[in-house]
């Protein structure tokens, strides 16, 4: 039978999977709201505003589940955490207020031309950077430089954890998946054949890059992360998980090229939910490696029964809200016929 913190700690996970999937790929539409190009420059942003707008403050709900659960579940961890990592992550709160507010006023600043362009234009940037930021924050906390000395105070000096190449290199692979995401989701959310095909390559070229942004991290956790290395090279889970999320990226790839976009989208969710369930074995059992251990990090019984039951009868909530949510907002999407390269005139 599962312990209650491991049950606890898996939630977590779960929430941060959903949370990349879809607060993940809102921020990916900003990078591509950012890049726009071509004669269908105001086309693509107009579909990506269409597809963002309804949803993107609900989806930021599984950010503050973790959030909560952590502080309220493990909370040496989350002072850990946030003692050791506060710039990144003011920084990285900062970008998300930014981003909320500039998508809001450029929303509703009609007539208001300059307004709009500057809101436009801080929504795109702090997009990029908040996603980043996660990134480096997880890089960080499987790093193994937070360390917590025993007398339980954290030993940092606030920026040499994070200031580091594996740090960053996760900041850019999390800032790929993110564009990767929203560049294949948009190819089934686009209206036009022309713009899938313009978000069909911007999801080819996506996952490229981020398959070298993923070899240029695991090729670094080998010197700066050894318990991720050691996980994923190592563990004998590893090369059949590696095997099965290969498999889903080389399925999105071919579904992208044959324009089978609805079976794209489905393996790039199972490819990304993979590649964060993968880091999660591989750091499994720490919460932050590698002084802070999941167990040892628990609260009592009496504090994790409650906050499980909690969270089931608030799922009977959220869930069908969510479920209901998309079914207002996206109507008849999923049902949308797909065109292939022989019919598009």
């Amino acid at each position: 039978m599962l312990e209650l913190p491991m049950i606890v700690a898996a939630i977590i996970v779960l929430a941060l999977i959903v949370y990349l999937l879809t607060g993940g790929a809102d921020f990916g539409g900003g990078i591509w709201y950012l890049f726009a190009t071509g004669e269908r420059k105001d086309d693509q942003r107009s579909a990506l505003t269409d597809a963002i707008a309804p949803i993107w403050e609900a989806n930021h709900v599984w950010l503050i589940l973790v959030v909560v659960l952590l502080f309220v579940c493990f909370p040496p961890a989350f002072s850990a955490i946030m003692t050791a990592l506060h710039i990144p992550l003011t920084l990285m709160l900062l970008g998300i207020v930014l981003r909320g507010s500039a998508f809001a006023f450029q929303s509703y600043s009609a007539g208001a031309d300059r307004l709009e362009r500057r809101s436009a234009r801080v929504f795109a940037i702090a997009s990029i950077i908040t996603p980043f930021l996660l990134g480096i924050c997880a890089g960080a906390i499987a790093s193994g430089d937070i360390r917590r000395l025993d007398s339980g105070i954290i030993d940092t000096d606030f920026i040499s954890e994070w200031l580091q190449p594996f740090p960053f290199a996760i900041g850019a692979l999390t800032l790929a998946l993110c564009a990767f995401l929203a560049a294949v989701y948009m190819t089934v959310e686009a209206d036009t054949d022309a713009l899938k095909d313009d978000f069909r390559r911007r999801a080819l070229w996506s996952a490229l890059a981020t398959g070298a942004c993923a070899l240029a991290a695991i090729l670094l956790a080998m010197r700066d992360a050894p318990l991720i290395w050691a996980g994923l090279t190592t563990a004998r889970w590893s090369i059949p998980f590696q095997l099965v999320t290969g498999l889903a990226a080389l399925l999105t790839i071919a579904a992208l090229w044959i324009r089978r976009f609805h079976l794209a989208r489905a393996a790039a969710a199972l490819q990304v939910a993979l590649i964060l369930l993968g880091w999660a074995l591989a750091q499994f059992p720490y919460l932050v490696y590698p002084d802070i251990r999941i167990t040892d990090a628990a609260a009592e019984t009496a504090v994790l029964r409650p906050v499980l039951i909690a969270l089931a009868l608030g799922s009977l909530l959220l869930l069908p809200a969510f479920v209901y949510l998309y079914k207002i907002f996206k109507p008849g999407r999923a049902a949308r016929p797909e065109t292939s390269p022989d019919e598009v005139t």
